[in-house]
């Protein structure tokens, strides 16, 4: 990874959040002179704050969202003033900074009815007020920087520093002796570090002038359900992975409808001159292999809570 003092400041904004930290943690590990803003520094739907925040930065990784998906359902407006109004304001501070942004999208932009992998080009056609809000960021981007604008759709994103799918199932290992897992509903579950690597290098292929602007699919490569991704993460903790017994999407019923199908295609990535995020079975294993995962682990077989 190039760490070339010309690349300029970067900003990451949601900065206290998984996805956000774990950029920081890469951008400083390559280098790179970075700048994190948390919501508390940085409110993104306001315009003046916003230029000034920009103002010198060459890359901007957006990681600040409304991601209540079922929060949502009752409070549209809310979510799209940030998912939609927000990075809108982002995009022209960029514009007019000349900065690249990089902005952090979803798969619930997308129907979720498919049966192949979902191309970067596919038809958007959100299924509840969460992608609804998601898909107005995303048009703000494509429409305010057709040439330096990035969106990186992500899904099923698990990690050490924020309540995860990965981490719930460690705990709730120590508390009962079986858990029902949905089973019907198919994606990647994606590594958020591992992400946060790929956003970088998207970011100095960007300012190197070889990656082209758009969509990319920032996810893991494979497929799974929500069972199997249990079933991994007992499997690689040490756990009995038949602890895990599947059921269907109707004994969950939530107030936000969810996609089925989450698979993304990731072709788009060779256009940058990068490789896809690696499969999901391997970036779990190395997850977790680290120290928050571990100690949840440890704690799930010695049958502790908290």
């Amino acid at each position: 990874m190039s760490t070339d003092p010309s690349a300029g400041r970067w900003l990451v904004t949601g900065a206290a959040g998984m996805l956000g930290q774990d950029v920081l943690a890469v951008l400083e590990r390559a280098g790179i002179e970075a700048a994190g803003l948390r919501r508390a520094d940085l409110d993104i739907t306001d315009p003046e704050a916003v230029r000034a925040a920009v103002e010198g930065a060459a890359v901007v990784v957006n990681c600040a969202a409304w991601t209540d998906v079922d929060g949502a359902e009752t409070a549209e407006d809310a979510a799209t003033a940030v998912n939609g109004d927000g990075v809108r304001v982002l995009a022209a501070a960029c514009a007019g900074a000349g900065a690249r942004l990089i902005h952090v999208s979803t798969d619930y932009v997308l129907p979720g009815d498919a049966t192949e992998p979902y191309a970067e080009d596919a038809a958007t056609g959100p299924v509840n007020a969460y992608g609804r809000s998601k898909l107005a960021g995303e048009r703000a981007v494509a429409e305010l920087l057709p040439q330096d604008g990035y969106v990186v759709r992500t899904a099923w994103l698990y990690g050490e520093h924020g309540a995860n799918f990965v981490a719930t199932m460690l705990k709730l290992a120590a508390q009962r002796d079986t858990l029902d897992v949905v089973d019907d509903q198919h994606g990647q579950p994606t590594w958020s570090l591992a992400l946060a690597r790929h956003l970088v290098a998207l970011g100095l292929a960007a300012l190197a002038g070889t990656a082209p602007a758009g969509v990319y699919h920032g996810t893991a490569s494979g497929r799974t359900t929500w069972r199997g991704l249990a079933q991994e993460t007992y499997r690689l903790s040490g756990l009995d992975p038949e602890r895990i017994r599947p059921t269907t999407s109707e004994a969950f019923v939530r107030p936000a409808a969810r996609p089925a199908f989450s698979v993304l295609a990731h072709g788009r990535w060779a256009a940058a001159g990068l490789a896809p995020l690696a499969d999901w079975r391997e970036q779990l294993a190395e997850a977790v292999a680290t120290p928050g995962f571990t100690a949840l682990a440890e704690r799930a077989r010695d049958g502790r809570a908290g």
